[in-house]
């Protein structure tokens, strides 16, 4: 993109409404957050913040498991020999987000920058499948968060 205006990569879509959803460029500002930490910037991608049905459905078909969660990714894999900046979609669930920021006594802000990076985490390669993978990505989360002035999304409430 030599010389040209850099075109937005970071697609938002909103298939649900209310109260506590940020607003899209606050998602983009965490999306670039984590996009920065991995040396990412030009990544190509799309949030979609749902609800309970559509991720349960996904959450079925591409996992297997019964249920809503909070966040899936999509990493996006080229053919071989296809240069791509496209690194996959992100999926949210607005009603779990809020409902698990109220049962972990978390600023539902603080949460949905938690969710959203963890999800970019995850479409950057992160996994917390095995203890190492997971400790490695808490770790990087805690970080990313840090900067962004929240608190350790896996430290306790109330605890110092």
């Amino acid at each position: 993109m030599d010389g040209e205006d850099k075109v937005e990569r970071i697609d938002i879509q909103y298939a649900v409404a209310g109260g506590g959803i940020p607003a899209a460029e606050t998602i983009r500002a965490h999306v670039r957050h984590a996009l920065k930490a991995a040396a990412a910037e030009d990544a190509v991608l799309t949030v979609r913040v749902v609800d309970e049905a559509e991720i349960t459905a996904l959450n079925s078909e591409y996992r297997g498991k019964q249920g809503a969660t909070n966040v899936l990714s999509f990493p996006y894999e080229p053919l071989p020999g296809v240069n791509s900046a496209l690194i996959g979609d992100v999926v949210i669930c607005a009603p779990v987000v809020a409902a698990e920021a109220i049962a972990q006594d978390k600023p539902l802000e603080a949460h949905w920058a938690h969710i959203v990076i963890h999800g970019v985490l995850h479409l950057l390669g992160h996994d917390h499948r095995e203890e190492t993978g997971a400790l490695a990505m808490e770790d990087l989360e805690r970080q990313l968060l840090a900067a962004l002035g929240y608190a350790d999304p896996y430290r306790p409430a109330g605890t110092a």
